[in-house]
């Protein structure tokens, strides 16, 4: 079976609909479902929400993708976007997004996912679609990664910016320099409270 559904299902991570629909030749498709999960035929990222194991997959699984479709509207943000563009020297396994919604944090065999709540004018600035592998997904630009961090950051008070980046964050300087100046101007029409000296820092560099 594992073979034939994966020639029915043509993308590596799929959904429940298109899941029943593969297995509509089955008179229990829960259980068959149950079956293909316990024998690691299929893996259940969360309910309703599935991929291929490993040797089934046409490419390797996108952490970013898998962020954006596990909960939404979000966006890859904070660690995992200042990780991904090389802003910060440590590699970062536990995927960040930013969400209009409540904030979560999924656990699944495929990685761990935390959602920081955000509301405000802000939000929608500075979201990029990106490609990797013919998979799209939905991240933050360099300066949104940054200023999304020091948002979130309780370390983060609005003073001694360059040692809160550059020691704290561990950032290099170069990834301050050559920063899109239009992107963090409409931050600095958005932006309160402690992110004005922030953005104004950063515009600076």
């Amino acid at each position: 079976m594992r073979h034939s559904l994966r020639q029915l299902i043509p993308s590596d991570v799929f959904d429940y609909v298109q899941l029943t629909s593969a297995l509509n030749g089955y008179a229990n498709i829960r259980g068959k479902i149950g079956r293909l999960i316990a024998s690691g035929e299929i893996i259940r990222i969360k309910k309703g929400f599935y991929t291929f194991p490993d040797y089934l997959r046409r490419a390797p699984l996108n952490s970013c993708m898998i962020a954006n479709m596990l909960y939404g509207p979000s966006y890859v943000s904070c660690d995992y976007a200042l990780s991904f563009y090389n802003i910060i020297p440590e590699r970062v396994e536990l995927i960040t997004s930013l969400t209009l919604g409540r904030p979560r944090q999924f656990n699944t065999p495929v990685g761990n996912y935390l959602y920081y709540q955000h509301h405000g004018m802000d939000y929608s600035i500075g979201i990029e679609p990106y490609d990797v592998n013919g998979y799209g997904f939905l991240i933050a630009s360099r300066e949104k990664a940054i200023y999304d961090k020091a948002l979130i950051d309780k370390r983060f008070t609005g003073q001694e910016i360059e040692t809160y980046l550059l020691d704290d964050l561990r950032m290099e300087e170069e990834s301050l320099q050559n920063l899109n100046k239009s992107v963090l101007q409409e931050l600095m029409n958005a932006a309160r409270g402690k992110m004005i000296p922030l953005v104004k820092f950063l515009l600076e560099q």
